[in-house]
């Protein structure tokens, strides 16, 4: 499976933000990357490239490639709604980014090692896609087998986001994806109005 497997802090250092969780690194060099580092002049950005950023931004936070998320947007397009809502909920509702948000990962790309590794089910059934996509009412859990792994019971204990369409059972270690999330409910910084006027030209 294709995916960037590049240095992430000068990512994070390029947008200006830590998309891919916390970063040490990134809290250090809070700046953009480069010889010149801080002391670089940048110019004004054209309203192209200001799109562009924040496209690719969407995909590095969803860790999702071109030829995936042009198909996104396609499909986001002929849907009934607001394009742009429409594409971040088609990035929300991706079976990595849902184990990601329920705390069963402590970051997306560990999300997609746990269902490429097939350790989640979707409704009793061993699903090892990370770009399923999940219908509201899906239950999502951990295999039975994969119950006792260190790293699930480390980022459960870590975590402590909760997100109203969504529902974990630490005891069961099954959850469900109750609906799909209004715009206001997904944090993500991403202006995706800039990624329908790209995509739009």
């Amino acid at each position: 499976m294709a995916r960037y497997t590049g240095p992430k802090t000068k990512i994070a250092r390029k947008f200006g933000e830590a998309i891919f969780g916390e970063d040490k690194s990134f809290e250090k060099r809070n700046y953009p990357p480069g010889q010149h580092g801080n002391a670089r002049r940048r110019g004004k950005k054209s309203e192209y490239a200001i799109q562009l950023m924040e496209k690719q931004k969407a995909k590095y936070t969803y860790g999702i490639l071109e030829r995936q998320f042009r198909g996104l947007f396609k499909k986001a397009r002929a849907a009934q709604g607001i394009t742009g809502e429409v594409l971040l909920q088609l990035c929300e509702s991706r079976l990595d980014n849902v184990v990601f948000r329920m705390g069963i990962a402590p970051t997306r790309s560990a999300a997609r090692q746990l269902v490429s590794h097939r350790h989640i089910t979707v409704n009793g059934e061993l699903v090892n896609i990370p770009s399923y996509s999940l219908k509201a009412g899906d239950v999502v859990a951990v295999r039975e087998k994969s119950k006792s792994l260190e790293a699930i019971d480390r980022s459960l204990s870590n975590s402590s986001q909760v997100f109203e369409w969504i529902t974990w059972n630490t005891a069961t270690m099954q959850g469900t994806y109750v609906s799909v999330p209004a715009r206001i409910q997904i944090p993500e910084n991403i202006n995706e109005q800039f990624i329908v006027e790209l995509y739009s030209k």
